[in-house]
């Protein structure tokens, strides 16, 4: 079923009921939404697109913060047969002005937080005729969205879709040079929802709560397991600890997808007494998993150590896998906690060498995964699109080894790779060890060049609150690992992240490096 149909089927069988509650801790804001008026607003605007001129193939800028109005936008521009199109909501406005182009969109709608990055691109959005705005005041030229909901035609929208439809048109986030357009099928969206659903067996009874950014595959596509159930959802504007099990709390919710960082924070808020687990009713939340990222195995031991009767999972994908779940950990397996998993409901792996040939149980190579949520393709980009996508298999960039039990381990990213000594190194590796130090938060590991071996191996910490630690205590602790994967160098920093949490290690390169990359699709 489209997913703009399970929209429509919800309405019908749970019309009543809570679909969607936005919570903004930081103003004591909560609002709410039906399922009927979830369906309503996305046809009232997909009607008023329609009107405007918006046809079957546009392309529809989506420029929002996380709020209750981000998925009635989606779903209307959807339900138009138009492409909907996300940005990033850190992208500047020279980025959002190159997405723009690339789409060659029709129309926008955005929000208060974006109005002066478009103002300054305004007269060169040359395809773009209409603009729709969220929030107030309403800038000059645009639209509000609370006109649309107030004056928009709520009749049936009778625009006919496919499963073999172009859906979306997502661009990478542009942390390694310009944003890569991907573009995924109605049938792509329509997997993601029952690839997670088999995963986490959510049911009517579930309450998600959401936090990362909707723009990206990865929250709305876990979001998609509640929602083919007609299951609520929680928007929660705001990552501080005490924010989150008060959520968790008062809205009952039984899953939440968090970033390492922010399972990181409420360990050490819980640590430092900042929070108190019995100030809060969390019985009833029974699954937390992670993905974006490479997730510690230290992390999950002491989070299983505080939360025992939680199930975990681990969550492996990409925007060109229409997000997470082609390789999932599984609950129940935490003695594997450190793997990415096996292929999930519906997908194939294979790890490779450079010839494009399965590797030996146990020995490195690129991960490709085969499934029903692979890209159309990039989008206005043959060659790239060759590259990535062989016979059905898409080629993740990833380097990885399978053990004895089946299980895929994450070695890291193939451009991330460090040679020293004509050693590879895989920063992954290092970063997980340093993490099993009780003083550090975040460590980063990069290669930086060295005239005799090539590269050395660098790493970035960042220190706990109210820890101490020295380069000679980084150095002791790294006498475990074997002599040519110990850091040369050790810098004390914030590690940055992207709003999806991984590294950005473009950025360290440069601060620590003065190495300046670029990047090609």
């Amino acid at each position: 079923m489209l997913i703009t149909e399970i929209l429509a089927r919800n309405a019908r069988m749970y019309g009543d009921e809570v679909a969607l509650i936005e919570r903004i801790p930081e103003k004591g804001i909560r609002r709410e939404m039906t399922w009927r008026e979830f369906d309503e607003q996305a046809t009232k605007f997909a009607n008023t697109l329609i009107q405007k001129g918006i046809k079957k193939g546009d392309k529809v800028i989506h420029l929002m913060m996380n709020c209750l109005e981000w998925l009635p936008a989606y779903f209307g521009i959807l339900r138009t047969g138009a492409w909907a199109v996300p940005l990033n909501f850190r992208f500047s406005s020279d980025d959002i002005l190159y997405c723009a182009r690339i789409a060659e969109a029709k129309a926008i709608i955005y929000g208060e937080e974006f109005v002066e990055r478009i103002d300054a691109i305004r007269e060169d959005l040359e395809t773009i005729e209409h603009y729709f705005f969220v929030g107030e005041p309403t800038p000059e030229g645009s639209v509000n969205f609370k006109e649309v909901l107030e004056q928009g035609d709520a009749a049936p929208v009778t625009v006919e879709l496919h499963y073999e439809d172009e859906a979306g048109l997502y661009f990478t986030s542009g942390t390694t040079g310009q944003p890569k357009p991907i573009l995924l099928t109605h049938k792509n969206l329509e997997s993601a929802c029952i690839t997670e659903n088999r995963h986490h067996l959510q049911t009517h009874e579930d309450n998600f709560l959401l936090i990362p950014p909707l723009y990206h595959t990865g929250a709305k596509m876990h979001w998609f397991g509640n929602f083919i159930v007609g299951a609520p959802a929680v928007i929660l504007k705001g990552i501080k600890p005490q924010w989150i099990l008060e959520t968790v709390s008062e809205e009952q919710a039984t899953i939440v997808w968090l970033l390492v960082p922010w399972a990181q924070d409420i360990l050490i808020a819980i640590e430092n007494g900042d929070v108190t687990l019995k100030d809060y009713k969390l019985d009833q939340w029974r699954l937390m998993h992670i993905g974006a990222q490479p997730v510690p195995p230290a992390l999950i031991k002491q989070w299983k150590s505080v939360f025992p009767n939680q199930d975990y999972d681990t969550d492996y994908g990409l925007s060109e896998s229409t997000g997470p779940g082609c390789v999932h950990l599984g609950m129940g397996n935490e003695h594997k906690v450190g793997a990415i998993g096996r292929p999930g409901f519906d997908w194939e792996t294979r790890i490779v060498d450079m010839e494009l040939k399965p590797v030996q149980p146990g020995q490195p190579g690129e991960l490709a995964v085969r499934g029903p949520g692979v890209m159309k393709e990039y989008y206005k980009n043959p060659e790239a699109t060759a590259r990535t996508l062989v016979d059905g298999w898409l080629l993740t960039g990833d380097i990885a080894k399978m053990d004895e039990d089946g299980f895929i381990w994450l070695v890291d990213r193939k451009k991330d790779v460090i040679i020293t000594g004509g050693e590879n190194i895989f920063p992954v590796e290092i970063e997980d060890f340093l993490h099993e130090h009780p003083a550090i938060n975040d460590a980063a590991v990069i290669g930086l060049p060295d005239e005799r071996l090539g590269e050395i191996v660098a790493a970035i910490i960042q220190v706990k609150p109210g820890k101490t630690l020295t380069e000679q205590d980084v150095f002791d602790f790294c006498e475990k690992l074997p002599r040519y994967k110990r850091p040369r160098k050790v810098f004390f920093g914030e590690v940055p992240r992207n709003p999806t949490g991984k590294i950005e290690k473009p950025k360290l390169r440069k601060q620590y490096g003065g190495i300046t990359e670029s990047f090609k699709i």
